[in-house]
């Protein structure tokens, strides 16, 4: 009877120990959505935009999706020239710090590209609607993590 008590007070440990590795793991593991995410959802479901504003922003996003692969790729190649050089040097060498200052460029230019292609869809909104979407990358920009 005893080891019967014991066994129940086990599964019972283990269970609460994974309800909480669900809740921690939920609430502080599993990351925000991307800022794209949530532009997307306001562009698309909470800004009422009119048929041309819809249209215009299609060609902006269809445009970047282009230039944000090129520079993904451009990114994958920089990790892999990384890679190569600290399988080479076994330390940070010359030829890793090149590769790191690529990898860096290649990001900044990312980043640029991301800005621009966000004012571009918001020249496209109304003054309420532009409101609303700062809001939105304020937020974005300033959140902090949980």
């Amino acid at each position: 009877m005893r080891d019967y008590r014991r066994v129940i007070l086990i599964a019972l440990i283990a269970f609460a120990a994974a309800i909480a590795g669900v809740v921690v793991g939920r609430e502080y593991v599993v990351p925000q959505p991307p800022v794209e995410n949530e532009l997307h959802d306001l562009l698309h479901s909470q800004l009422n935009l009119d048929t041309a504003q819809h249209a215009a922003i299609d060609v902006i996003e269809q445009r970047f999706a282009v230039r944000r692969r090129a520079l993904e790729g451009e990114l994958r190649a920089d990790n892999a020239r990384l890679a190569t050089a600290i399988e080479a040097e076994r330390g940070y060498g010359p030829k890793v710090a090149a590769a790191v200052d690529r990898s860096h460029q290649a990001m900044g230019q990312l980043q640029k590209e991301t800005l621009e292609h966000i004012f571009a869809m918001r020249g496209v909104l109304r003054p309420d609607q532009a409101t609303r979407f700062d809001d939105v990358v304020v937020k974005a920009l300033t959140a902090k993590e949980r």
